[in-house]
C-alpha cells in the first residue's frame, strides 16, 4: 500500500500540497522529510505522538525522516494557535529543554538502528550563528508583509497584538526547510494542522531562492488533523494536566491508564492514529467494541501498544501488574515504586516509623471521622491494611505493615484508599 493511501485510510491527512505530485514523488524517490519540535518544555506530551509516528511511518515505507529540535526557533516561540505572546525562556533553559527532547525523540524513534535510521538535528546549528544582516538580506527580502499578514498564525493575532519577534517566526521556520533542502535534499515537511502557514512559507522561500535556476523545485507540505475527543474535551489532558512522555512527569502507570480510559467513541480513531496495527487487526478490534464494549479489549490493546512504544514492554507489564493488584486488593504484591505510581493521587498521611494503634491512626489520618467511627469501621470489616481485612480493635501497626519501610496502604470500604508515608 502506498504511504499516502495508508495515511488517508487512517485519517491522518488534513492538508497536502499537490497530492498527485507528492504521491508520484514518493513512489519514484527515497524522500527525505522532516518535522519540527520546539522545546517549550523539558518533555514532549502525547499531542506530539502523531507527528513522531508520522516520521516512523515514512521510515517504515523506506523514506528518510529528520526530527528537528527547535533549539533556535524555541528561543522565539511559535504564535500558531495562541492568542497571547509566549514568555521567552533563557538560552540555558532552551538548551536544556532541547537536550531533553533530543534524548526523548531518539529513544522513541530508535535512531540507533542500523538500517535507515531517523536523524535528529537541532536548528540552532544554523540559526544560532546567523546575523541580523544575513537574516534580513537572505530571508527577509523574500517575504512581503502582506503575504505574512495573510497567514492565519499572524492574522488571528492582529487585534490582540503580535510582536515583531513572533511575527518573524515563520521566516525562521522557513529557513529550516530551506536549510534542510540544501543540506539533505529534504523535500517534504510535515506538521500539525496549525503549521500549514509556516510550511507553505518554507516552500515559498525555497522556490524564491531557486527561481533563477532552470530545474523545477519539487517541495511539498503535509499536515495531520487536530485531534479531538468525542466528548468535546481537549485531547492530551488528564485531570487537567498534560499527559507527558517523560516517565518522571507522567508515570508509565498513569500513561497506561490514560489510554485504558479512552471513550468507546474514540478508541478506533486512536488505534488508527497511534498504532501500526494492520487493517485486519483493526477490524477485529472494532467488532469487539461493537459486540463486547464492556470487555474494553480495544482500549487494552491501545494502552499496550502506545505504552510499549514510549516506555517499553517492562513498563506495560508493570502497569498491568499495578492495575490487577488494585482490582484484586492484593497490595502486598506491589513494590514501593509501583505503589508510588498506583497511589499517586490518593490522600496521604505522613508519620514517623513507630508502632501506632489502628484506631488512633484512622482518626489521625482522617480516614475515620472519630474514634467511635473508627471502631465501627474496624468491627464492620471496612478496614483493610495492605489489602488484608483487619477487625481487631486492639491492632497495632508495626514495621511488619510497612512496605519496604516506606508505605502502608489503608483501604476503607470498597474503593477509598489512603497512603501512610513514613518519614
Amino acid at each position: 500500500m502506498h504511504i499516502l493511501e495508508d495515511l488517508a485510510r487512517r485519517g491522518l491527512i488534513n492538508q497536502v500540497t499537490d497530492r498527485e505530485g507528492l504521491e508520484k514523488h514518493l513512489s519514484e524517490n527515497v524522500v527525505t522529510l522532516y518535522c519540527g519540535f520546539d522545546p517549550t518544555a523539558d518533555s514532549l506530551h502525547i499531542g506530539h505522538l502523531v507527528p513522531l509516528m508520522m516520521l516512523k511511518r515514512f521510515q517504515k515505507a523506506g523514506h528518510r525522516p529528520i526530527a528537528l529540535v527547535g533549539g533556535g526557533t524555541g528561543m522565539i516561540g511559535d504564535p500558531s494557535g495562541r492568542s497571547t505572546e509566549r514568555s521567552l525562556n533563557t538560552e540555558d533553559v532552551v538548551k536544556g529543554y532541547s537536550d531533553s527532547l533530543r534524548a526523548q525523540i531518539s529513544k522513541i524513534l530508535e535512531v540507533d538502528q542500523d538500517e535507515n535510521p531517523v536523524v535528529v538535528r537541532n536548528n540552532y546549528e544554523w540559526l544560532g550563528s546567523m546575523t541580523v544582516i544575513d537574516f534580513l538580506r537572505d530571508a527577509g527580502k523574500h517575504f512581503g508583509v502582506n503575504y505574512m499578514l495573510a497567514k492565519e498564525s499572524v492574522s488571528a493575532r492582529i487585534e490582540q497584538g503580535i510582536s515583531f519577534t513572533e511575527f518573524s517566526y515563520m521566516i525562521l521556520q522557513s529557513l529550516d526547510f530551506q536549510m534542510l533542502y540544501m543540506k539533505d535534499n529534504c523535500t517534504l515537511q510535515i506538521g500539525g494542522s496549525d503549521q500549514w502557514g509556516n510550511i507553505t512559507a518554507g516552500m515559498e522561500l525555497i522556490r524564491r531562492g531557486r527561481e533563477n535556476e532552470e530545474e523545477d523545485v519539487k517541495v511539498f507540505g503535509l499536515t495531520v488533523p487536530l485531534i479531538t475527543k468525542a466528548d468535546g474535551t481537549k485531547f492530551g489532558k488528564s485531570a487537567g494536566n498534560a499527559v507527558w512522555l517523560d516517565a518522571e512527569k507522567t508515570s508509565p502507570y498513569e500513561f497506561y491508564q490514560f489510554w485504558i480510559n479512552t471513550d468507546d467513541r474514540d478508541v478506533m480513531k486512536f488505534l488508527r492514529y497511534f498504532t501500526f496495527l494492520s487493517e485486519e487487526a483493526l477490524v477485529e478490534l472494532e467488532q469487539e467494541v461493537d459486540t463486547r464494549p464492556e470487555k474494553r479489549v480495544a482500549q487494552t490493546r491501545l494502552a499496550e501498544e502506545v505504552t510499549r512504544m514510549v516506555h517499553g514492554q517492562e513498563a506495560v507489564e508493570q502497569a498491568q501488574k499495578i492495575s490487577a493488584s488494585l482490582f484484586s486488593g492484593d497490595i502486598k504484591a506491589l513494590s514501593a515504586s509501583e505503589i508510588e505510581q498506583g497511589f499517586k493521587d490518593v490522600p496521604t498521611f505522613q508519620m514517623n516509623r513507630e508502632d501506632l494503634r489502628l484506631v488512633d491512626l484512622l482518626v489521625n489520618a482522617n480516614i475515620s471521622s472519630s474514634k467511635r467511627q473508627a471502631r465501627e469501621d474496624i468491627t464492620n470489616g471496612a478496614i483493610y491494611i495492605n489489602g488484608e481485612r483487619q477487625q481487631d480493635l486492639d491492632y497495632v501497626l508495626s514495621e511488619a505493615d510497612q512496605i519496604e519501610g516506606k508505605f502502608t496502604i489503608i483501604r476503607r470500604g470498597k474503593k477509598k484508599y489512603f497512603m501512610i508515608r513514613y518519614n
